[in-house]
């Protein structure tokens, strides 16, 4: 019986900070400002005790967890609307490179010592720090790196080539399951679809894995590889 409660209550805590956590919006944990990121440890704290011991009530780790979710979306919004206030909750970001110089004030500040700065550099793909024209340090925690401008990839545009536009990729199919939500915003029909899918041979929809319009607007598929027809 006591297991069975344990399973229940790790059920609505767990369902409670999924909720809380999509509700809070889509970070990765690497991209999360640093009250974020305390909200999000501390949540995971507050749902682990009520969840290990059963004589607490289940309420004295849901309110708190509501509270913390409300607090978050508030200081998000602030900082959304207050430049200021974004600052002072979020931080700035910190130049540690500056016209091809070492900034050491801004790394004496942020704690970053010179193995660190060539670390995140050889990270960045850029291991001799003098091709590096700019390097910030973002709030948070990445590296931005613009390299000299004489160091930068080659680009169409450099060569004085003209290049297509390129449009976001649409999936059709997935699974031998037709999404018809991108179907209809690729302004095709399922007509159409099967059409093309005959031109390759393919009988059914059944029979792929995954088929879409790439960048450039083509079709393009694999089939499944152990399809029982």
């Amino acid at each position: 019986m006591k297991m069975l409660i344990v399973i229940i209550r790790s059920i609505v805590l767990y369902t409670v900070v999924l909720i809380a956590m999509r509700i809070m919006g889509k970070r990765q944990i690497g991209q999360l400002q640093p009250f974020e990121l305390v909200i999000t440890i501390i949540i995971s704290e507050l749902a682990a005790v009520p969840m290990q011991n059963t004589g607490i009530p289940l309420i004295y780790g849901i309110i708190p967890i509501m509270l913390l979710m409300v607090s978050q979306i508030v200081l998000s919004y602030i900082s959304l609307k207050s430049v200021k206030a974004r600052a002072f909750i979020c931080g700035k970001p910190s130049i540690l490179i500056r016209n091809g110089k070492i900034n050491e004030e801004e790394l004496t500040k942020l704690y970053f010592n010179m193995d660190d700065l060539f670390e995140q550099l050889r990270v960045s793909g850029y291991p001799d720090v003098q091709d590096v024209e700019f390097a910030i340090f973002e709030t948070e925690g990445q590296l931005t790196v613009i390299p000299k401008s004489g160091k930068r990839p080659l680009t169409p545009q450099d060569m004085g080539l003209t290049v297509p536009q390129e449009v976001l990729p649409i999936t059709l199919i997935i699974d031998g399951k037709l999404i018809e939500e991108n179907l209809l915003y690729a302004k095709m029909t399922e007509q159409v679809l099967i059409q093309q899918l005959d031109i390759n041979n393919i009988k059914s929809i059944k029979q792929i894995l995954f088929a879409g319009l790439d960048s450039f607007g083509n079709f393009f598929y694999q089939e499944k590889q152990n399809y029982k027809k």
